[in-house]
């Protein structure tokens, strides 16, 4: 699998099929990786889109599983991610693309819409994860007690000082909603976008469905659609029309 370098920044990432351009972001919060299509998704992204489009898929930068590295920007954490994504789409030569992003990419999608409008296309947004009223710290404590001591163990530059103040910069401080952007961006956002709810801690179903209510071109699976499996083709299915609706026809 080949690599995208960019000054300190060193980004793993696989392309499969051939066709448009699908950005697949996994799951995974911070140690979001490649495996992870494979092994914790609801369904393999890779492997139901390969057919139809050129799937392009990455380590995110520091996940501690992964390949992909680069500074601790602490001071713009979720902008860091977005140049990593789109820096790897202009390595790529690829202007627009439609993207689907699992669990953390759901509001890293909504980072990109609001950065780079013109290049995509269409986003599936799906288990995205968000602020729950209930669990106001849980993104920050989860990461402190899980991905903090992994990542620092691997990189004797990183301090859980760094991490502390990565992750209150990350969530702590953007504790509303989808964590990236406002919910006057959601509401004036004329992308199409297809939400998959989930309901468990880190996914809340009341912030996936306001999304939903607020994106004027939104669109919502059924839910939920995880459970009883038998669901799963059929959300599949209305992600594969959802996507062939929005692509591009290419010369």
């Amino acid at each position: 699998m080949p690599f995208y370098e960019k000054g300190d920044v060193r980004i793993h990432y696989e392309e499969v099929g051939s066709g448009f351009p699908l950005l697949l972001i996994p799951g995974g919060g911070l140690n979001s990786t490649i495996a992870w299509n494979a092994k914790g998704a609801p369904f393999n992204p890779v492997e139901e889109f390969k057919n139809a489009y050129r799937c392009i898929t990455a380590d995110l930068r520091n996940a501690y599983s992964g390949q992909s590295s680069g500074p601790l920007e602490i001071d713009r954490p979720w902008d860091a991610y977005a140049d990593d994504h789109l820096g790897l789409m202009d390595h790529l030569g690829i202007s627009e693309f439609l993207v689907m992003g699992f669990c953390i990419g759901g509001p890293f999608i909504w980072n990109l819409l609001q950065r780079a409008p013109d290049r995509l296309v269409a986003a599936v947004a799906s288990q995205p994860s968000g602020w729950r009223k209930e669990l106001p710290t849980l993104s920050y404590e989860s990461n402190m007690q899980g991905w903090g001591p992994e990542i620092t163990t691997r990189r004797p530059d990183i301090s859980m000082e760094m991490v502390h103040d990565f992750l209150t910069n990350m969530y702590t401080k953007r504790a509303d909603f989808v964590y990236t952007v406002s919910r006057d961006f959601v509401r004036s956002c004329q992308t199409p976008v297809l939400v998959m709810p989930d309901d468990s801690p880190p996914h809340p179903y009341t912030i996936a469905m306001e999304s939903v209510m607020l994106a004027p071109q939104s669109e919502v699976s059924l839910f939920p659609f995880k459970e009883p499996k038998d669901r799963i083709p059929v959300a599949v299915r209305q992600v594969r029309s959802f996507l062939r609706a929005h692509r591009p026809v290419m010369a």
